[in-house]
């Protein structure tokens, strides 16, 4: 069973940075596709960035674009949400989602597993 672990989130001043890291078990990386959602308080959950099983990368949030990077160690079965420049818009809580589908997509519902998800603020 894919089991799926988010840390690295925490209370962050703005213009600061976290790197999120969400580690996967029960299943090898190289064959999932890889989705960071997040969701703030009274809002909808919103797909962030992705990366696939083939390792292309997709973005999925304008306000988000030139401050945060995905990338993923196949060796560490983990990947990573690098995050800079945070804005207080930013704070939600942070998801990793995962599939075996080929694709990305910016869709909760295309991805079977998730994690706890972390919890990130921004606030001064």
């Amino acid at each position: 069973q894919l089991q799926l672990v988010e840390s690295g989130g925490g209370l962050v001043q703005p213009g600061g940075s976290l790197r999120l890291s969400c580690a996967a078990s029960g299943f090898t990386l190289d064959y999932l596709t890889i989705g960071w959602f997040r969701q703030a308080p009274g809002k909808e959950r919103e797909g962030v960035l992705c990366i696939s099983r083939r390792g292309g990368t997709a973005n999925y949030a304008d306000s988000v674009q030139g401050r945060f990077t995905i990338s993923r160690d196949n060796a560490k079965n983990t990947v990573y949400l690098q995050m800079n420049s945070l804005k207080p818009e930013d704070t939600a809580v942070y998801y990793c989602a995962a599939d075996l589908k080929s694709y990305c997509s910016d869709s909760p519902g295309w991805y079977k597993y998730w994690g706890q998800g972390t919890q990130v603020t921004v606030s001064s």
